[in-house]
């Protein structure tokens, strides 16, 4: 129908009308036609060094098909075609986006990350209707101005590229709610991210910032600010006013004091480690009475405040690897408290087997010397608690092979618990990481994965797995022995089919994302599957479930399922 009302009111694009060039082999004719009719078109890990000119036309040209005067269904007229509302790139070889991109003004998303792009045509400028913009791991030196046309943009993703500043003009991007600028090479920040009043969540981190503009403390929506990973020695005053903060990341920079926080009444989390703290101080305790999670690792604090105890909605504090050699008895009042790391403290009052009891005893033994200060005459000296921390996390990236990783996954074989292998170039799996019997969490998304080993059935307490970004043509059939998994993540692959039987039997799995990949149809066994609380189907090539039915979610899709299993 849009093409229909482009015919009749003069479609401004006319002019750019050409015979429809023959589809090369790296975007299959039936994805095309299936863009027509979605608006979705999703090119992801398709090796591609350039966009074909059709993919840019898509929306101008009259499809092959009709020139050919074929015969079409009531659901296949192409005057009726959908224009292109979506479009992946992401994980391709392309170093530049044709000034035809102006071709698609109807996009809202537009998907480019893990590409090789140095710079941006000025066209992105006339897309108006875009929302949400994905530029990340690639290699940008700049940001063109014509970007900051963009009037209706909610999402802007530019971590991992190679930013040295940003336009002044940055702020006129008022829509924006998300920003991501991590992992670039920025010594500042504009004063204009003042108007940026609708900015809910801001990642600065891994940047060269020596500190942030006042101004920032402007920007009353921001709930998540992140800027770990710089040099900021103090943090501006005025930040204490932003009303609205839950998350501040302030990990791996140069503080020497703990911002004091009287406004910050939502603040939920503080991640302040690895900086030079020495003192915590009573003051930046006492107005955060929603606290949650304060992390405060590998400083050089010597003491806590008894002012702690009026964090009574803290559930997680991390002290490990500071100068503390005693604590205030009264921490162990904390009401909600789960989770205290100490290690590596040389804590002289507290027995080193007690703190390898876990938070409860501890804070059970504390409670219990709160009417009893003094230790009893004959007491045995303590033993001091001088442990190393434990290694129970691994994040690497820029690895194109785990083999430098193999000896060290072997030696934490029996405490590794969580490891992120995402955005690298990893053809394949190594077999060490299958005697991580008590891996539970595993990140490979965005590498180049097309099969996984057997051996990876070993992997009995895995609960996630995210594979999103990757080149697997099946799903990987491993993972139907693995019964502990609750979180399936296999967006943006080449997946054909799935075996619904076999899902049946994986009593745990609560989520399931299929999106962006090759799924012709969807068996309707798939809907006896009633443990998934989390179904997510769209992108794919099939005819049934209609979008309709997709939009109104997953118990929605499972009992349509069940409804076509043949009687």
């Amino acid at each position: 129908m849009a093409a229909a009302r482009r015919a009749r009111a003069g479609d401004p694009r006319a002019g750019f009308r050409q015979p429809a060039a023959e589809l090369g082999p790296a975007v299959p004719q039936g994805l095309i036609r299936a863009a027509r009719k979605s608006g979705q078109l999703n090119l992801a890990g398709r090796n591609l060094t350039e966009v074909p000119q059709h993919v840019w036309r898509i929306n101008v040209d009259t499809p092959e098909e009709a020139q050919q005067n074929l015969s079409f269904g009531a659901a296949e007229r192409w005057w009726e075609q959908t224009d292109l509302t979506k479009l992946i790139l992401a994980s391709n070889k392309l170093q530049s986006l044709s000034e035809d991109l102006k071709l698609l003004p109807a996009l809202t998303v537009l998907d480019v990350h893990d590409n090789q792009l140095r710079s941006l045509p000025s066209a992105l400028g006339l897309l108006e209707n875009l929302q949400k913009l994905d530029l990340s791991h690639n290699k940008l030196e700049s940001i063109p101005e014509e970007l900051l046309q963009l009037s209706h943009l909610k999402s802007l993703l530019l971590q991992h590229n190679e930013l040295s500043c940003l336009p002044d003009g940055f702020g006129q991007l008022v829509t924006l709610e998300e920003l991501d600028l991590s992992n670039n090479h920025l010594t500042d920040i504009p004063r204009s991210f003042a108007l940026l009043i609708n900015l809910v969540r801001l990642n600065l981190a891994s940047n060269q910032l020596k500190s942030l503009p006042a101004e920032i403390s402007a920007m009353r929506s921001l709930r998540q600010l992140d800027c770990t990973k710089n040099y900021l020695e103090t943090v501006p005053s005025k930040l204490a006013a932003m009303a609205s903060l839950e998350q501040l990341y302030l990990r791996r920079n140069k503080l020497q004091a703990l911002p004091e926080f009287p406004s910050c009444k939502l603040l939920k989390e503080l991640h302040a480690g690895e900086n030079q703290i020495e003192v915590l101080n009573s003051e930046s305790l006492k107005q955060l009475h929603s606290l949650s999670v304060l992390e405060l690792r590998d400083n050089k604090i010597k003491s806590i405040p008894e002012e702690i105890t009026l964090l009574q909605k803290l559930e997680r504090l991390d002290l490990a690897n500071n100068d503390i050699s005693r604590l205030p008895y009264t921490l162990g009042n904390l009401p909600q408290l789960k989770f205290l790391a100490l290690e590596g403290n040389p804590l002289r009052a507290i027995r080193r087997d007690l703190l390898q009891k876990g938070t409860q005893e501890l804070l059970k033994y504390l409670r219990s010397k709160i009417q009893d200060d003094v230790p009893s005459q004959g007491e045995e000296p303590a033993v001091t608690a001088m442990t190393l921390p434990s290694q129970s996390r691994i994040n690497m990236h820029a690895i194109t092979t785990l083999k430098l990783l193999d000896y060290r996954i072997v030696e934490l074989k029996d405490s590794l618990c969580d490891v992120n292998l995402g955005f690298n170039r990893l053809s394949s799996v190594c077999l060490e990481l299958c005697v991580l019997h008590k891996l539970t969490h595993l990140d490979l998304r965005n590498n180049s994965l097309t099969s996984l080993p057997e051996e990876m059935a070993a992997l009995s307490r895995l609960q996630v797995i995210n594979l999103a970004f990757n080149r697997l043509k099946a799903f990987p059939s491993v993972l139907y022995h693995i019964l502990a998994l609750e979180t399936i993540l296999l967006s943006n692959n080449q997946v054909g089919s799935i075996d619904p039987l076999q899902l049946k039997k994986m009593d745990n799995l609560g989520t399931l994302d299929l999106q962006n990949n090759d799924l012709l149809q969807v068996p309707p066994e798939l809907g006896n599957c009633e443990n998934l609380r989390t179904l997510l189907l769209e992108g794919n090539p099939f005819r049934t479930p209609r979008a309709a039915i997709l939009s109104k979610g997953t118990a929605a899709v499972l009992e349509y399922l069940r409804s076509r299993i043949p009687a």
